[in-house]
């Protein structure tokens, strides 16, 4: 392989991916590991990134590397900076360089970003935000990013306006597993397409009865016999859809980029679209390289 001229790495909670990226902005190689943010001590980051990236690395040569993620999170390798929104997803200043003992790296966290009011903050999804505007450079609507904690944000001519965060993906994870609803609901059932679409456009037309709506999963169950593969889609289809109404300033007559790469992302465009609403989907992981690379060559022409 070609050495890179640098490293991004994308630093989650649960995963650690990581890019070797030319000068050019190019993939070179990519890897991965299940050591995310949230198994590791502030002194086991290192080995767990070396691990990774080790093959990619040149004696006698320092290869800088970009991280962005929850590895800046307060719980994380070093705490970042955040920046206050309105502003540009990323930027090559800010950065916050870590301490290391490996002399063939050196590691710098991008920022998150930071909403004072109503209080709120980012981190990775800012770099995937900035991964969508290398090809749309004043994208003016709104940007959706699916996950654990989804996140719905205003953007207007490039910058950052606004953006609300909601535990859509958790709430799923608790409610299936850990309360009532767990005896009900089937776990890795194949989706009931039906069921979700109905039960995403019922809580988007009223997302303020989905609290009294959840319990009838295990009522009708109970009473009438419904499959637990059809309440697992109803539980989805209920939560994503109570966030997709109350998301509605960000949507209603604007374009609405959904930026993801897995299955719910494709979920979230079919309940859009059942709202006569069209969406487009952008790859998760090729948008956080693009963004990365901004941060990188922003730094640099800083520096």
């Amino acid at each position: 392989m070609t050495v890179p001229s640098w490293i991004g790495v994308d630093w989650g909670t649960s995963n650690l991916r990581a890019f070797a990226i030319n000068a050019f902005g190019n993939l070179l190689a990519e890897g991965g590991s299940d050591r995310g943010m949230g198994t590791l001590e502030p002194d086991q980051f290192e080995s767990a990134l070396i691990e990774v990236i080790g093959p990619w690395l040149t004696e006698g040569k320092i290869t800088p590397v970009f991280a962005c993620g929850m590895v800046g999170a307060r719980q994380g390798w070093v705490e970042a900076l955040y920046r206050s929104v309105p502003c540009e997803p990323v930027s090559g200043s800010g950065l916050t360089t870590v301490p290391t003992n490996d002399p063939r790296i050196q590691v710098q966290i991008l920022p998150g970003l930071s909403q004072a009011e109503p209080a709120d903050v980012m981190r990775g999804e800012e770099t995937q935000i900035a991964g969508l505007l290398a090809d749309q450079p004043q994208f003016s609507g709104a940007v959706c990013l699916p996950g654990t904690h989804a996140k719905w944000v205003r953007m207007e001519a490039g910058q950052v306006q606004q953006f609300q965060t909601f535990m859509t993906g958790e709430m799923y994870s608790v409610l299936s597993k850990h309360s009532v609803l767990r005896h009900s609901i089937a776990a890795n059932a194949e989706l009931d397409k039906e069921a979700f679409l109905s039960a995403a456009l019922e809580a988007a037309a009223k997302p303020e009865m989905v609290a009294s709506t959840l319990f009838s999963l295990r009522a009708t169950s109970l009473l009438h016999g419904t499959s637990s593969e059809t309440n697992a889609a109803r539980l989805s289809g209920l939560l994503i859809g109570q966030e997709i109404g109350i998301a509605r300033s960000y949507w209603d007559g604007n374009p609405v980029v959904l930026i993801g790469a897995t299955e719910i992302t494709q979920l979230y465009a079919e309940a859009l679209q059942a709202l006569n609403i069209n969406s487009t989907i952008i790859n998760a992981a090729k948008a956080t390289i693009k963004g990365l690379f901004i941060a990188a060559t922003q730094h640099r022409e800083l520096n």
